[in-house]
């Protein structure tokens, strides 16, 4: 009796230790499906804004080969603004609150399925080559686009543009891409502006940088990012 009784008070313990990691990844794995799907719609966005920008820089460099710079158009500045300027907007930094948790607390235990375990390592990995692209991106904007913004880009413009900073800098430039304003950008220096280089380096850093980043590097993440939803969707029955 004493032995039986021993006995059921383990199964009973361990159907409790069960209930318990049964619950707690469930809780975990909604946690992690909200992060997910929330950085995915993220993710196409910046997707959208590079395509953007590439396309920006890919029309600077045709405008720099035969074009005046002393009397540029709007279509140059709004193209000069989204493909040299900002920088911010084309930046993805994906959120890892629950994914870190799951790596650093050992939680990732509480998940059985071997596949669910493969892809959070493989998210793991294409965050990390985001994030190192992302620094290369950077290297190059301090060490050739920035040298530009700093000799030849119009900060009274920039003033007018955002009516003395009462409006941000990214909406006030969507506003101005709506309508029929023109404000003047004064192209400075035009002088000792290197075109060869120039256009060089458009193209360089829109595909090489940029193009490379989204179509290899961002691709991955959303297709592994796609097929975690699916499988926490499946596993743990979330919509």
């Amino acid at each position: 009796m004493l032995f039986l009784a021993v006995f059921c008070g383990f199964l009973a313990e361990y159907q409790l230790e069960h209930k318990i990691e049964k619950d707690r990844a469930k809780e975990l794995a909604k946690s992690f499906y909200e992060e997910l799907k929330n950085d995915s719609v993220v993710a196409a966005q910046k997707v959208q804004i590079r395509k953007k920008a590439e396309n920006a820089l890919s029309h600077l460099a045709k405008y720099f080969k035969d074009s005046s710079l002393t009397n540029v158009s709007k279509t140059f500045t709004l193209n000069f603004l989204y493909g040299v300027y900002f920088r911010t907007p084309s930046l993805f930094e994906p959120s890892t609150v629950v994914l870190e948790q799951l790596k650093n607390s050992g939680s990732l235990r509480y998940f059985k399925n071997e596949e669910l375990q493969k892809l959070v390592g493989q998210l793991s990995v294409a965050i990390h080559n985001i994030n190192d692209r992302q620094e290369l991106e950077f290297q190059v904007r301090l060490q050739y686009i920035n040298p530009i913004i700093l000799r030849h880009y119009d900060y009274d413009f920039e003033e007018q543009l955002t009516q003395n900073q009462t409006l941000d800098l990214f909406t006030a430039t969507t506003i101005y891409e709506n309508n029929n304003e023109m404000i003047p950008f004064h192209f400075k220096s035009p002088a000792k502006f290197d075109k060869e280089e120039a256009i060089n380096l458009m193209g360089f850093y829109g595909r090489a940088g940029l193009g490379a980043t989204r179509s290899v590097h961002y691709k991955k993440y959303i297709d592994v990012n796609a097929e975690l939803l699916k499988v926490l969707r499946k596993e743990y029955h979330l919509k």
